[in-house]
């Protein structure tokens, strides 16, 4: 492109970029100069680097500082480098990826695992790889982006459903009734509401129409359910899901990789047909060896898991008790809402301010007119890290009153 073309892109883009800002949807990002914890170190408006109370990570259990897996990294780095440099079935498979592997089945009480580098990439690879314009695939409205770009690569017919709604999944499976294949695909924490699919409801319809049962189980797995066993394991229906995805990146360790787990059959082909598994670099080994630390610990990992319950259902006792709209549940993952996506920035700016860091969310991550700041705890963090953001929220909207 010549220096005159880019001139008019640029006009263009940078008209966009001044809209965002106005509406209030343009995303900044802000700069951590310590480990991820519920303490952290991060910028501050000014330039200034202050102690700062994290409510907006993935990091449920509190485990991406911890000094086990830090520990484990370091000897995989040592005793098998730092990368591989190569791709799974060329020579990028060392024995910490297949020691992985194995322990993600046994977590999830699943026949075989497949690697990928996210779960973005687990979630991009299953569908073109098993579906064709013979199939059909039911996906819940508010499934992650993933799993949306991921249908977009694969021929198979598309059906959607209201999030949720069990009658309107069973419309949407009527009409797949000439398909060849057909999977009921669902988040089983919604990352946005912090809501948790139906998964006993799902199954059973899968059972009756013949279709395929897949969970991206990203923001559970390790946090939620027997054993942090996710949520199928919860809704006690962990046998009749086909397909698992997830990601190392949250409540295991925080770090990268993701992972299809479930049958035998379907994880085989991914390995012979998911592009993003055939031509995207293994995970490196000290991430690999991180991740399987943190399966081990997760799985013990109860005490954990009770502290991430408490904390959450102090924070949302308190902040209904303050007047703040909350969308209801259980999960750590709690919306604040407020409607005005202008309104939602500022204030995480106020908060910021405050020295608790929250980040705020709006159109096209969620829809028009539902702004939100989505507070997610910690197991790691304390009753009186929790009442000061409470405390923050509350002064926070009396500044913008």
């Amino acid at each position: 492109m010549s220096g005159a073309a880019y001139a008019t892109v640029r006009e263009a883009l940078e008209a966009e970029l001044e809209a965002m800002r106005a509406q209030g949807t343009f995303r900044r990002e802000r700069v951590i100069h310590s480990p991820q914890s519920a303490h952290i170190l991060a910028g501050a408006v000014g330039g200034a680097v202050v102690p700062t109370l994290n409510f907006c990570s993935n990091d449920y259990l509190g485990l991406a500082d911890d000094s086990r897996l830090i520990a484990a990294a370091t000897r995989a780095m040592e005793h098998r480098g730092f990368g591989l440099a190569s791709v799974r079935f060329i020579c990028g498979t060392q024995d910490l990826h297949v020691d992985l592997e194995r322990a993600v089945s046994a977590f999830l009480g699943t026949e075989d695992t497949i690697l990928f580098s996210s779960c973005f990439d687990a979630n991009g690879g299953v569908f073109e790889a098993l579906f064709g314009p013979e199939d059909a695939i039911v996906s819940d409205a508010l499934n992650h982006a993933s799993i949306i770009d991921g249908i977009r690569l694969s021929k198979a017919a598309r059906f959607r459903y209201r999030n949720g709604d069990m009658a309107d999944l069973r419309a949407q499976l009527e009409q797949t009734s000439t398909a060849r294949r057909r999977v009921i695909v669902t988040d089983g924490v919604f990352s946005m509401d912090g809501a948790v699919a139906p998964l006993r409801e799902i199954c059973d319809l899968a059972d009756e129409f013949g279709a395929l049962v897949m969970v991206d189980d990203s923001h559970a797995v390790g946090a939620v359910g027997p054993g942090g066993r996710g949520t199928p394991a919860l809704a006690e229906v962990d046998d009749r899901v086909d397909i698992f995805t997830g990601t190392f990146g949250k409540a295991l360790g925080g770090a990268s990789g993701g992972y299809v787990s479930g049958r035998a059959a379907i994880v085989a082909m991914l390995r012979q047909r998911a592009r993003p598994y055939l031509f995207s670099n293994t995970i490196p080994p000290a991430v690999a060896a991180a991740a399987r630390e943190a399966l081990a610990i997760a799985g013990a990992a109860g005490d954990r898991r009770d502290r991430l319950r408490e904390n959450a259902a102090r924070f949302r006792s308190a902040m209904t008790e303050a007047g703040f709209d909350l969308l209801p549940g259980a999960h750590p993952i709690v919306p604040v809402m407020f409607g005005d996506a202008n309104l939602a920035v500022a204030m995480a700016d106020r908060m910021l301010a405050r020295g608790v860091y929250v980040t705020a969310f709006s159109y096209p991550v969620v829809p028009l007119g539902q702004a939100r700041i989505r507070v997610q705890l910690s197991a790691a963090h304390s009753d009186e890290d929790i009442d000061r953001c409470v405390e923050a929220f509350v002064a926070s909207r009396a500044d913008l009153a």
